[in-house]
């Protein structure tokens, strides 16, 4: 699927700020980028870093007054393969080293603390994307969807407890599932055709027959119409934008659509 994305953020800062921000599409091999523009509206360093594990692209700078960054592209995720339920559960032996932090509790994901729960719940349940799709089934049974009854401090074990949340709450809690199962699961942020309101979006992704699978714990997007930015522990890793200073969001907008075959792309 070819996907046009468009992506403003509009911040004021009091004082010169450093700041990280992740609004570009990941570099990642089941999406290509066909056309890219990152535009700021100060003339300022940009530092540029690419994850060499996940594909992520950052920029880094020091932005001061008020300052809109814009992010424009094209992506073509082909045609994106759905988690099944035979997807193989890896042995802890054969995953590959750099998957093995996301086997571990995080700060937004203290899978310890769900372990005793998720064993009891999913034992029943066969390994692999069986025991992913029961998770989600789940979140989908008991959590709702509600905005305004978490915050940006909400961990995946308070989630459980509310059994509400939003879309960065449903990935938490399904990812700390995930581990207390044994599960390599991580955070990522993504742009998705059909979300609406239109926004940034958290999902999550699994780690199993030795590739990662992207599972949306809401179901409010479909899968094979994200496009990925950044990949990590928990949302501490993949925020569009972190700061070292206060700073104030004067207006946040995004737009993801879909191109057809006999729209041609446009060059950036």
């Amino acid at each position: 699927m070819k996907l046009k994305v468009v992506a403003t953020l509009v911040y004021r800062f009091d004082h010169e700020t450093p700041v990280i921000v992740a609004i570009e599409p990941a570099r990642s091999s089941d999406q290509t980028i066909l056309s890219d523009r990152l535009l700021v509206d100060q003339s300022v360093d940009l530092i540029r870093d690419l994850d060499a594990e996940t594909g992520a692209r950052r920029f880094r700078a020091v932005l001061s007054g008020q300052v809109s960054i814009q992010y424009q592209g094209t992506v073509d995720n082909g045609t994106r393969r759905l988690l099944h339920a035979e997807a193989r559960q890896h042995a802890w032996a054969e995953l590959p080293s750099e998957v093995l932090p996301y086997l571990l509790p995080s700060r937004f994901c203290p899978s310890d603390n769900l372990m005793r729960f998720a064993q009891r719940e999913f034992s029943d349940i066969g390994a692999g994307g069986a025991k992913v799709l029961a998770v989600v089934d789940w979140l989908q049974e008991h959590v709702d969807y509600i905005h305004g009854v978490s915050n940006a401090q909400t961990t995946a074990e308070q989630t459980f407890i509310d059994r509400a949340g939003v879309c960065r709450d449903f990935s938490h809690l399904a990812i700390a599932l995930c581990r207390a199962l044994n599960l390599p699961a991580r955070a990522v942020s993504v742009y998705a055709v059909d979300l609406d309101p239109p926004d940034f979006h958290a999902v999550f992704e699994v780690y199993l027959d030795g590739q990662w699978w992207l599972v949306d714990p809401t179901r409010l997007a479909p899968v094979d119409g994200m496009v990925r930015i950044a990949a990590g522990r928990d949302a501490a890793d993949i925020a569009f934008l972190t700061s070292g200073n206060f700073c104030e969001c004067l207006n946040q907008w995004v737009e993801v659509s879909r191109i057809e075959d006999s729209e041609p792309a446009q060059a950036a």
